[in-house]
């Protein structure tokens, strides 16, 4: 057995954690700390966790957190460096914030408004080479949950050298759960129920110099992309859809060869029979990323559509995956790729 501990435990991502660890065989739990809520009844918060009745949320202790053999931190963007500078290199640590994602310091100061902590390993096996890079690693970024579908979507035709590295298109929605737990007018059901609206448009939203960071590793190099995101009438779930231009020659059969050979032996990305679309219902509450892709001759644009659960594959469901490999566990355990319906 390994004992985890959790920074950040209250929050969705927090609560889907500890959902998912009380499910994993070779888990015990340590520290499950949130600093504002400590003291208060865990049930009270995630009211779904009946195997935490008896146990209340622990304030947020460095020594406490380092009593174990890895620590998720499920902290709000730029509080997790902190912490992590004081963890001994005994601990493993899974951030799923976005402090340690990007390389480049300038695009991270310029969206997060912080210093630049450091760049850790990123935590998306499925990207060519990160899966051994992720096993040999102590200190993993797990990737957002927007940037999580657009990679899944469109790497393998940059690797592939089969689409433009400018002129890339993404439109993506997102439930609401994506926001987090803290209270905000435009997250009150009355203004969500019943209707869709975009926000950060424009190339403002945090999470576009990871998708090109992503897609330009891919690439071998530059990628650009206008992103705009939308807010879905929906708790979690992200369906993204994202637009390329074709390079001359390339057929579908070639796109989707491509896609094919990417994810043949995936255990949680799948590529759907042709004709058969992603939907947010049907991954949710797994791991898995369902992936279809079109060609749009009159445009010569191939369209990729995926569908995440941004609480799983976007969030804790990928950062214990992460934990998986980064203890020598097989990959998807405590995990599935199959979905609840209806």
């Amino acid at each position: 057995m390994v004992k985890i501990s959790i920074a950040g435990a209250s929050g969705y991502a927090g609560g889907e954690l500890l959902r998912l660890l009380l499910a994993h065989p070779e888990v015990e739990l340590g520290s499950i700390a949130a600093g504002g809520k400590a003291g208060e009844r865990i049930i009270d918060v995630h009211p779904n966790l009946l195997s935490l009745a008896d146990r209340t949320f622990d304030s947020t202790q460095v020594a406490d957190l380092a009593d174990a053999d890895l620590t998720f931190l499920a902290l709000p963007h730029g509080e997790s460096a902190a912490i992590a500078a004081q963890l001994p290199p005994s601990v493993s640590i899974v951030d799923l914030g976005a402090d340690f994602r990007l390389a480049n310091p300038e695009e991270w100061e310029k969206f997060y408004k912080l210093p630049h902590a450091g760049t850790w390993t990123y935590g998306l096996p499925e990207l060519d080479g990160n899966r051994e890079k992720v096993k040999q690693s102590r200190l993993v970024a797990n990737p957002g949950c927007y940037p999580t579908s657009v990679a899944l979507a469109l790497a393998p035709l940059f690797c592939a050298g089969l689409v433009e590295t400018s002129d890339v298109f993404v439109v993506a929605a997102s439930g609401t759960s994506g926001a987090g737990r803290k209270p905000s007018d435009s997250l009150l059901a009355t203004q969500v129920m019943g209707s869709m609206s975009a926000y950060k448009v424009g190339g403002l939203h945090q999470h576009t110099p990871e998708m090109e960071q992503s897609l330009s590793r891919a690439a071998g190099s530059d990628v650009s992309l206008s992103f705009t995101p939308l807010l879905a009438p929906m708790p979690r779930g992200i369906l993204a859809t994202s637009s390329a231009k074709v390079k001359r020659g390339v057929s579908y059969e070639d796109l989707r060869n491509a896609m094919v050979a990417a994810y043949a032996d995936e255990l949680f990305v799948g590529l759907l029979p042709e004709g058969v679309l992603p939907q947010t219902s049907s991954v949710l509450g797994t791991n898995a990323a369902q992936i279809q892709l079109t060609f749009d001759e009159h445009v010569q644009r191939v369209v990729v559509v995926c569908a995440i659960d941004n609480l799983g594959k976007g969030a804790a469901g990928q950062a214990l995956q992460n934990a998986n490999l980064m203890l020598g566990f097989s990959e998807n355990l405590g995990l599935s790729a199959d979905g609840v319906a209806p």
